[in-house]
């Protein structure tokens, strides 16, 4: 019985433990979901080998301060001054799209960490999950091992139930071949009881008549010997 308790609370324990493995498998599939879409966002912008060296945005915005400054400090002739305006414009659409890539790589940067942070999440987690499964693997081991063992000393338990069932059989034949010896034993007591009577009361008859037939032997003036007179007194007639 005890055995079987103990294999149920290690069937509890793996059950358990099977839970928890399902648990964290379904966290670790999300946080790989996760780092898919997240390294999906992220672009690799790399400069292609020998490409042109471009203005930071510092450089840019000081350069459109100057021209700026030069524009409205000078006395420029029309051409002069339209080219200097479409040269500040151009420059503003530089810097703005510079800094629109800046944000997007801080964006772009912000996303890849996410999608690192995920996939070292989902690492651990799958971790986890493997030492949760042999744990639980161990547990329905040790739950086979107990069952095993109950089994077994059920086995042995109906093995020396059988036997002393057995036992307790050859007894009951022993005990009532004993009664049947013994009432055979009294009968056969009670036969040669009579048979010895018998005997006895044929002597006693046969001493009688003889000791009668002495007797009037005696009667008639014939002498009587020692055993004569000695049948004469076994027969009760002195």
């Amino acid at each position: 019985r005890n055995r079987v308790d103990e294999a149920h609370s290690h069937r509890e324990k793996r059950d358990e433990l099977n839970g928890s493995v399902q648990s964290t498998k379904d966290e670790r599939d999300e946080m790989n979901r996760s780092a898919s879409e997240l390294f999906k966002g992220v672009g690799n912008k790399k400069k292609e080998p020998g490409s042109k060296k471009e203005k930071p945005i510092s450089a840019l915005e000081k350069e459109i301060e100057s021209l700026e400054f030069r524009q409205q400090t000078e006395v420029l002739t029309g051409g002069t001054e339209r080219k200097l305006i479409e040269k500040i414009a151009d420059l503003k659409e530089k810097c703005s799209e510079k800094k629109k890539e800046l944000e997007q790589d801080r964006e772009v940067g912000e996303k890849k960490r996410q999608a690192e942070h995920s996939r070292r999440e989902a690492s651990a987690l799958h971790r986890e999950m493997i030492r949760l499964a042999d744990e639980a693997q161990l547990e329905h081991n040790k739950m086979i091992e107990c069952y095993r063992m109950a089994d077994q000393v059920r086995n042995e338990a109906d093995e020396i139930h059988a036997k002393f069932i057995h036992a307790q059989e050859l007894a009951d034949f022993h005990h009532e071949w004993f009664i049947k010896v013994q009432k055979k034993l009294r009968k056969m007591d009670k036969k040669d009881e009579s048979s010895r009577q018998s005997v006895r009361e044929a002597a006693r008859k046969e001493a009688k008549k003889e000791g009668e037939e002495i007797y009037e032997r005696f009667k008639k003036g014939q002498a009587l010997g020692t055993e004569d007179l000695m049948k004469l007194q076994k027969a009760g007639l002195l």
